[in-house]
C-alpha cells in the first residue's frame, strides 16, 4: 500500500465545513485522535501505537493519545480536515490545498522527512526529459507526482503544454499500465518504482525527487487552535516520535522489522525505501529544515503549482491566497489569511532534550 497524493472536490466542501467548525473545536482537552495512512516515512506513527511507546509519553503528560491507520491518504486528511481528528500524516503540498486551502489554520508539528527518491519518473524509450516533449505520461493527477512531473519539464525548459497529454492512471494500476505497449513514461513512487525498475531493467530513470531535495515534505500536522489550547498534546506527540526515531537512527532491528510488517514488505524491502526517504531523525536536523532559507521558496513554488492547477483552496483569486508562516516569523502568501505554520517549538524541545 501507499501515499496516494490527490484532491478532490470532497476535500474542497470538507475544508468549507472545517473551517467553520475549528473554531468550536478548539478547547483544553485530554483526549487525541492522530490518523496516518502507509508510507515509508509514516510506518513509525503505527510502530508508536503498537510499541505502547505513544501511550507511555501520553501518560507522561495525563493526556491519551489514538493513533488510527487509515488506508485512504486522502480520506485521512479528509477526516481531519472535517474535524474527525486532532492531526494527521500529509504532504506539505496536500496539507496546503486540503486543510489550509479550506480554511483550518493547521501547523506542522513534525517535519519527518523528505523524499528523496522514492518519487520517479520512468521511461520505456525516452532517455532525458527532454525526450517526453510531444508524448503522454502516466500518472495520479493533481498529486505529488504531478508536482514532481511539473518541476522535471520546467528544469529542462519545458512546461507540461508541450506534452502530448498526462494520463490520470491510479496507483494501483501504474504497474499493470506500464505492462501495456501504449504507456512509455509513468510518474510514481515507491514501492511501486522499485517495482517498475525490478520488473523493467531496460526502463530508463529520467529524473527523481532526489534532484528536488526538500520539496516533497512529509509531515504530522495538527490543528493550530488544538495545538495552542493544549502544547502537552504537542509535547507528547514529539516526544514519542523522536524516541522512535532514536531507535531507527540506531538500527532497531526489532522496530524496523515491525515496520516493515506493517508496510508489506521485509526488512531489507524497508530499508531499501528508507534509503530514498531523507528521514531527519534528529531534531535538530528537522528544525534546520523547517527553518531553512529555502522553505519559503519551497512553499511558494507548490503554492504557484496548486493554484495552476486549480486546486488551491475553494475560488483561490491568486497564488498567494494561502498564507504561510515560518519559524521565524515571516509569511509567504496572504498575510491576513494564515493558514499554514511551520512552527517548530516543539521539535527544539526535543533537540533540547526538554520534554
Amino acid at each position: 500500500m501507499t501515499r496516494t497524493k490527490f484532491l478532490s472536490a470532497t476535500a474542497l466542501s470538507l475544508g468549507v465545513l472545517a473551517a467553520s467548525l475549528s473554531p468550536a473545536m478548539a478547547e483544553q482537552k485530554t483526549d487525541f485522535k492522530l490518523a496516518w495512512s502507509i508510507y515509508a516515512g509514516w510506518m513509525p506513527w503505527g510502530y508508536l501505537d503498537s510499541s505502547g511507546i505513544m501511550d507511555k509519553w501520553a501518560e507522561k503528560y495525563g493526556i491519551t493519545v489514538d493513533i488510527v491507520q487509515i488506508n485512504d491518504y486522502v480520506e485521512s486528511i479528509n477526516q481531519y480536515t472535517a474535524g474527525g481528528f486532532d492531526g494527521v500524516s500529509a504532504t506539505n503540498m496536500d496539507t496546503l490545498s486540503i486543510p489550509s486551502g479550506g480554511g483550518v489554520d493547521t501547523t506542522a508539528l513534525i517535519v519527518g522527512d523528505y523524499s528523496d527518491g522514492n518519487d520517479a519518473i520512468i521511461s520505456k524509450k525516452a532517455t532525458s526529459i527532454e525526450e517526453l516533449k510531444d508524448t503522454k505520461v502516466n500518472l495520479v493527477e493533481l498529486s505529488v507526482s504531478h508536482y514532481l512531473l511539473a518541476r522535471a519539464l520546467d528544469k529542462a525548459g519545458l512546461a507540461e503544454k508541450d506534452l502530448a497529454g498526462v494520463v490520470n492512471t491510479s496507483d494501483a494500476d501504474m504497474i499493470a499500465a506500464f505492462a501495456t505497449p501504449e504507456v512509455e513514461t509513468v510518474v510514481t513512487w515507491n514501492p511501486l518504482v522499485s517495482e517498475i525498475l525490478d520488473s523493467n531493467p531496460d526502463a530508463n530513470k529520467l529524473f527523481d525527487s532526489s534532484q528536488i531535495p526538500g520539496e516533497i515534505l512529509d509531515l504530522m500536522v495538527v490543528n493550530t487552535e488544538t495545538l495552542k489550547d493544549n502544547p502537552d498534546f504537542g509535547k507528547a506527540v514529539v516526544g514519542a516520535w523522536y524516541e522512535v526515531m532514536s531507535k531507527m537512527a540506531a538500527g532497531d532491528e526489532e522496530a524496523l522489522t515491525a515496520m516493515a510488517e506493517a508496510a508489506g514488505t521485509d526488512l531489507e524491502g524497508y530499508k531499501a525505501q528508507l534509503a530514498a526517504t531523507a528521514m531527519f531523525y534528529d531534531p535538530a536536523k528537522a528544525v534546520e529544515q523547517a527553518s531553512s532559507a529555502e522553505m519559503p521558496e519551497t512553499m511558494t513554488t507548490v503554492a504557484n503549482f496548486l493554484f495552476d492547477k486549480g486546486i488551491l483552496g475553494v475560488d483561490a483569486p491568486s497564488a498567494d491566497f494561502v498564507g504561510v508562516e515560518y519559524p521565524d516569523g515571516k509569511v509567504t502568501g496572504d498575510e491576513g489569511n494564515v493558514k499554514l505554520r511551520f512552527d517548530t517549538t516543539y521539535m527544539q524541545m526535543a533537540a533540547d532534550g526538554a520534554l
